[in-house]
């Protein structure tokens, strides 16, 4: 497979800030989803807050491993997927499709979200609303005029009203004992025990690390997302449009670069630093924060009472204390939001998988590609998500804990494979004063070898 050459052309200067702001948005809603609202205050439920370091330390190397993936975009302005098969061929999509729909097929957050939302509301079966919820993604996703345009507006929404709910509740009912052992949590001391319990479940910890962020394949997503909001060489490059309300864009696969001299590299370093500042302040800050609440809550009202319960099912107890606590309209209410929140999450995961599966298929036929068909590749993979996911729950997987560790476990490796590959891209690939530095370098590596570790243990567990 031959891929056009990159264009030379002229890095641009950075907008500020606040308009800047908006890809980790998405990346923040992905992680707002099963890490932040179930697995971390899972783990604490049943282990207490001395795993709570888990939490930090996974959404830190996502951090990172989001950094490189932003790197080779803001420099070459096309995106790692494409970088990638410049290098190795045509394996590289395949891989991507792969990888993207065999961990993402289980629908663990929707049914999460239609347990948690009918047991709130006071409604019947949960499955019948995670199907409806299904089918009414599928319409925004493909009803709003820009797919970039609807993610971030409803990523917003959910941080303006979402976030502040839960973490008000979190924190109105922390007791000076509790903030005490948050605080030995954040170094590792649980009780009797030093960062790992004993009897810890290996694939319920890998799971919660790699939902600290947004997980998996989806971490690729902010290499597209920087893409179509125009950061560094991605400006004019071109977004998906609604095939029925949308106006159509010019799409380029293929990206652009600059000569590198001492203007440009002051201009980078500007483009540099607002993106980790962006990716810092959204992603980091407001996930760290948002984990570490709703850890504290389950500790404070259900730590060491979830031994009957299943699943998903500590939320809803863990409710009725908070009902308890407060008024029970609070309790229900926290069910409603959490359920919502995790909808928002499963429409930016269709949103981030289906881009992934498109432009990987338009890789895989580049000699074919034309701008106009990328939105209907979207569309068409997006409804087949869609059917595959119904197709899981027809077959009778229905319970969600399950379904999120399955996905969890694979999406581990994936993270593994893919940050070997962008690493070695982003040190081969780029220009010796745009790659990354020795110590950012320690960092992947250390992460690869954490996720490795954590794998192979709960494959031996299994």
């Amino acid at each position: 497979m031959k891929i056009t050459p990159l264009i030379r052309s002229v890095l641009v200067e950075p907008p500020s800030f606040w308009r800047m702001a908006g890809p980790s948005f998405i990346l923040l809603g992905l992680g707002l989803g099963i890490g932040e609202l179930i697995l971390w205050p899972y783990l604490t439920a049943n282990y207490g807050l001395g795993i709570i370091w888990g939490a930090v330390a996974g959404i830190t190397m996502q951090w990172f491993i989001n950094m490189e993936i932003s790197r080779y975009t803001l420099v070459t302005g096309e995106s790692v997927f494409v970088g990638l098969t410049r290098k190795l061929g045509k394996v590289i999509p395949v891989w991507f499709i792969l990888s993207t729909v065999v961990p993402w097929m289980w629908p663990g957050i929707t049914l999460a979200g239609s347990r948690l939302l009918t047991a709130g509301l006071g409604w019947g079966k949960s499955e019948p609303v995670g199907v409806v919820a299904l089918l009414v993604i599928g319409a925004i996703l493909s009803l709003g005029p820009v797919l970039y345009g609807t993610q971030e507006k409803l990523e917003k929404t959910l941080l303006v009203f979402g976030v502040p709910f839960i973490l008000g509740i979190s924190w109105w009912l922390a007791s000076r004992n509790g903030l005490s052992d948050l605080a030995l949590g954040l170094v590792g001391k649980g009780d009797a025990y030093w960062f790992i319990p004993v009897g810890l479940q290996a694939s319920a910890f890998l799971g919660a690390i790699v939902f600290s962020g947004a997980g998996g394949n989806l971490n690729l997503g902010q290499s597209q997302n920087i893409k179509e909001k125009g950061y560094g060489m991605g400006h004019g490059s071109g977004r998906i449009t609604s095939l029925l309300t949308g106006n159509k864009e010019e799409i380029r696969l293929t990206g652009k670069d600059f000569e590198v001299n001492d203007h440009s590299l002051k201009l980078f370093s500007k483009w540099w630093r607002l993106t980790n500042w962006e990716q810092g302040l959204i992603f980091w800050v407001t996930g760290v924060i948002t984990m570490v609440s709703l850890s504290l809550l389950a500790y404070e009202t259900i730590y060491h009472k979830t031994g009957s319960l299943k699943g998903v099912d500590f939320v809803i107890a863990e409710a009725g204390i908070i009902g308890q606590l407060t008024h029970q309209v609070m309790g229900n209410l926290f069910l409603v939001v959490l359920g919502l929140m995790l909808f928002a999450t499963q429409l930016s995961v269709l949103g981030t998988t289906g881009k992934i599966l498109a432009e990987n298929w338009a890789i895989l036929n580049f000699e074919k590609f034309e701008s106009k068909k990328l939105p209907r590749y979207f569309y068409t993979l997006l409804w087949l998500q869609i059917g595959l996911m119904l197709l899981v729950m027809a077959l009778g997987f229905k319970e969600p804990l399950q379904l999120v560790l399955i996905s969890a476990v694979l999406n581990a490796w994936t993270m593994v494979i893919y940050s070997i590959l962008i690493l070695w891209m982003n040190t081969t690939s780029l220009h010796q004063k745009l790659r990354p530095s020795g110590w950012r370098k320690g960092v992947i590596v250390a992460t690869i070898v954490f996720l490795t570790s954590f794998g192979l243990l709960t494959i031996w567990q299994l």
